[in-house]
């Protein structure tokens, strides 16, 4: 299956789960997962990165649109998306060079689960942040980013193991 194809699908599964059944779960009130982000994570490096820019901005409209948010879920996914590189670089120690040849199932799971908690957290915190809008409500956002992003990387570690074959 072409790569782009593939992305696309599996884009469009994450979003519709998103807005069909992840949107609806409120946990203590106020603890929802966001589990659309991994779509980031798994995302093909490449050096042009208007494409991906450009899918990252989609998907987070189509979640704003769906859970009528007003750009924030916009504004949190393009924000990780453009700061995925350097954290890939961080945390990988990649070059332009190895970008064609970079798999996230092939690393080992400390950097994985490194790279995805940062993201997660800045996604999240971005999230909250722009929702609530005010400093007098910063302890509500700490707990907010902190349970939904141990929630959001649960599901995204549990759906790893099942759907994602180790090589």
């Amino acid at each position: 299956m072409n790569r782009t194809i593939y992305y696309t699908f599996i884009g469009l599964v994450l979003v519709l789960l998103q807005v069909l059944v992840l949107n609806n779960i409120l946990f203590f009130g106020h603890i929802n997962p966001y589990l659309y982000i991994a779509f980031v994570f798994i995302f093909p490096i490449k050096e042009d990165r208007f494409y991906f820019l450009w899918t990252a901005f989609l998907l987070g409209f189509v979640v704003d649109i769906f859970s009528d948010s007003g750009g924030i879920h916009t504004f949190s996914t393009v924000c990780i998306a453009y700061t995925r590189l350097f954290f890939l670089k961080l945390y990988f120690r990649k070059t332009s060079v190895d970008y064609p040849f970079f798999n996230l199932q092939k690393e080992p799971f400390g950097k994985i689960f490194n790279f995805t908690v940062t993201l997660t957290i800045i996604h999240h915190l971005l999230l909250f942040s722009l929702a609530n809008f005010s400093f007098q409500n910063f302890s509500d956002i700490l707990l907010n980013t902190l349970y939904s992003s141990i929630f959001t990387l649960s599901l995204f570690f549990i759906g790893n193991y099942i759907f994602i074959k180790k090589p």
